[in-house]
């Protein structure tokens, strides 16, 4: 739950229109969120000094309610608002200062992530011998096999290579790809 959803079921538990459901959810949000608690203890401070003023008797006690006390309690809904007003901005502002972080260290995974499969890859075509020596032999016939599959792709990846045609088309997929990767990874704009 957001911060700004709570102080929604903060006023909606005040007047008595909030759900059970919601209540317990609102619950856990105040235990996590130091700034909703001490907003909702202020309501509740404000709420029973009000309630304290209130008339206990229909007609002759309403008339006691002092000047005093209902500018106390502009006062600490002035004093709420302000808090309420200064949490929003900061986590404005901790929003916009995460959004470039979070872009780039996205893309540098993504990155570091899909580029270490194909650096073993390469490793494994250009040093098959390397790769043979690394692994231990009791796997003679699942060796041999993978052997002289890296053979053939040594092969085919030569051929790749010399042909500069269909090296120019891979190079060329492989930059279109990462530009609709590009594309679609950045942040839409708002309206």
């Amino acid at each position: 739950m957001r911060c700004r959803d709570a102080k929604i079921y903060i006023a909606a538990q005040r007047d008595g229109d909030l759900a059970e459901s919601d209540a317990s959810a609102l619950q856990e949000h105040l235990k996590l969120c130091l700034d909703c608690r001490s907003l909702e203890q202020r309501q509740r401070s404000l709420d029973t000094l009000l309630s304290s003023s209130a008339p206990q008797t229909p007609v002759v006690q309403q008339a006691h309610v002092s000047t005093e006390h209902i500018m106390l309690a502009v006062q600490q809904q002035r004093q709420i608002s302000q808090q309420l007003e200064d949490i929003r901005q900061q986590q404005q502002s901790r929003v916009a200062h995460l959004r470039p972080v979070g872009a780039a260290t996205a893309a540098i995974v993504f990155f570091t992530l899909g580029s270490v499969p194909l650096l073993l890859l390469a490793i494994a075509l250009i040093q098959t011998d390397l790769l043979v020596k690394a692994v231990s032999s009791p796997l003679n016939g699942i060796l041999d096999m993978l052997f002289i599959s890296g053979q053939y792709l040594q092969t085919e990846l030569t051929w790749v290579t010399r042909n500069n045609l269909l090296l120019s088309a891979m190079a060329f997929a492989f930059v279109v790809m990462m530009g609709v990767w590009l594309r679609l990874m950045r942040h839409p704009q708002e309206t």
